[in-house]
């Protein structure tokens, strides 16, 4: 089984096509459900964030019939008759998925937490077919839809994790000697996130390793005018320190394809990569009117 949260909603069972959760309420209810099934999600808690403004008068039975559509939405077509994996228990709905059930925002949070140790370990590879994965299936927006403060912090979530996923992949593209790759991540990363450091000495990076030191320099000045004229602030000592490296190294030519390291993508974990395979997703079957 194959979740989507980022972009369109959609879940996937096995051997079917891809069905689509049409209703707003319903997809903002089930994101929460399928985040918070290991502790489950009180009946109040899932109302606030369906109805982030204010309750309706008649909520309770609105809840029941938003838990009701969640609910066929996610019974399988081999589940058994009466079963549903969507249960109330102690005041709380608890969700409860198949142990083969892949959800792509925490694949991407698992894939990018393998990518730094394989970038740390030296695999260039390793960690940018992780990183670039994981920016592949946080393209769309979380629930654009919706606003409210659950909402509103896992959107949060989202961006920062897809932020870092960008600049793993940029400075592993580099490492690799991928330059047009590396510069490209970097620079989606700055226009999402122009105040973000991290993301320009990327692009810094990117540049220095295509032998562009000009452009590297370059890159750090349109930085620290953005933070003067925007902020009033300089850039950080970190920043500062990769300018000054560039400024006392010797030009030279784009880096050299480096080694792979230690790990392979043998050591990849197949459920995660799984996740990744359909990073297109096919055409998408709605559900039949109820």
């Amino acid at each position: 089984m194959l979740i989507r949260l980022v972009g369109l909603v959609t879940i996937e069972h096995d051997g079917t096509a891809p069905q689509h959760l049409s209703s707003a309420q319903a997809q903002v209810a089930f994101a929460r459900l399928i985040l918070e099934r290991t502790s489950g999600t009180s009946r109040d808690q899932l109302a606030d964030t369906v109805w982030p403004e204010g309750l309706p008068d008649t909520w309770a039975s609105a809840l029941r019939s938003v838990v009701s559509r969640v609910r066929a939405y996610v019974t399988g077509p081999l589940q058994k008759p009466g079963g549903t994996p969507l249960i109330a228990q102690s005041g709380r709905y608890v969700l409860r998925l198949p142990d083969d059930a892949a959800v792509d925002l925490e694949a991407a949070e698992a894939a990018m937490t393998e990518a730094r140790t394989a970038f740390a370990d030296g695999a260039h590879a390793v960690a940018h077919q992780l990183a670039a994965g994981a920016v592949s299936n946080l393209r769309g927006s979380f629930l654009p839809a919706h606003e409210g403060e659950w909402v509103n912090a896992v959107r949060e979530r989202v961006d920062e994790l897809r932020l870092m996923s960008l600049e793993l992949a940029s400075l592993s593209s580099s490492a690799l000697g991928a330059e047009h790759h590396a510069v490209r991540y970097a620079d989606e990363a700055v226009r999402r996130a122009p105040f973000r450091e991290s993301a320009h000495r990327c692009r810094m990076t990117a540049h220095a390793a295509a032998g562009n030191r000009a452009d590297a320099l370059r890159a750090y000045q349109q930085l620290r005018e953005v933070l003067a004229d925007e902020l009033g602030i300089d850039p950080a000592a970190e920043t500062q320190a990769a300018y000054l490296e560039l400024l006392r190294a010797e030009p030279a030519g784009p880096q050299r394809r480096a080694p792979a390291g230690r790990l392979t993508a043998d050591a990849l974990d197949p459920l995660l990569m799984g996740a990744f395979e359909a990073l297109t997703p096919p055409p998408v079957a709605p559900l039949p009117a109820r």
